[in-house]
């Protein structure tokens, strides 16, 4: 009340521009984890970047959520909380089929040995030992990954209301959009925009 008075706004945040990985260097990465055989965490990684996912949605991701046929997965109660479906590449199905045939008794999409699904502290343990072995001295984080798609559909043209649909963020201004926008609408862009990477 006293700061309405006083007719005083608070000052705007400084909103710290994510320090994103050359695309050299997003290519190693994943060239060393592919090396390394560990194909769980390959296909963990991959996922986590294809599709923007937050960490702690993706470790709550079941076998059920997954929709292989339309290339979307359910994300329950993510951040706000909120319901919705994030896409993966139609080149990414056969390798998600595979897996999940290899683990038929998996409840979660991804689980430890002790098949239990894995929490986001040794989702971040494992991107930091690859990010060492690859011999990275920038910060790499498991949300760098979001960063790095956003930023690259981005830069394919796709539009802020379609990157709110993939990225599961909310806005107020998107509204009006959202009610004109669907999904559907915004796979083939998702798909086409994919399709060009080559990690």
């Amino acid at each position: 009340q006293a700061r309405r008075k006083l007719k005083l706004t608070r000052p705007q945040r400084e909103q710290k521009l994510p320090h994103l990985l050359p695309d050299a260097a997003l290519k190693r990465f994943f060239q060393i984890i592919q090396e390394c055989g560990d194909v769980q965490h390959e296909i963990l990684l991959k996922l986590l970047f294809y599709t923007a996912v937050r960490v702690r949605e993706l470790v709550r991701i079941q076998i059920d959520d997954v929709d292989l046929e339309h290339c979307r997965i359910f994300i329950q109660q993510g951040k706000g909380p909120k319901d919705r479906y994030i896409l993966f590449p139609a080149s990414f199905r056969l390798v998600l089929r595979s897996h999940m045939k290899a683990h038929p008794e998996n409840q979660y999409l991804f689980e430890s040995t002790r098949r239990a699904p894995f929490t986001t502290r040794r989702i971040q343990q494992i991107v930091q030992s690859y990010r060492v072995r690859t011999g990275l001295t920038q910060p790499v984080h498991p949300h760098l990954f979001r960063h790095q798609m956003l930023t690259y559909l981005t830069a394919q043209g796709l539009s802020d209301a379609q990157l709110q649909l993939i990225s599961g963020h909310a806005s107020k201004k998107s509204l009006e959009v959202y009610q004109h926008l669907s999904l559907e609408a915004v796979e083939d862009a998702y798909q086409a925009a994919v399709r060009a990477l080559e990690i």
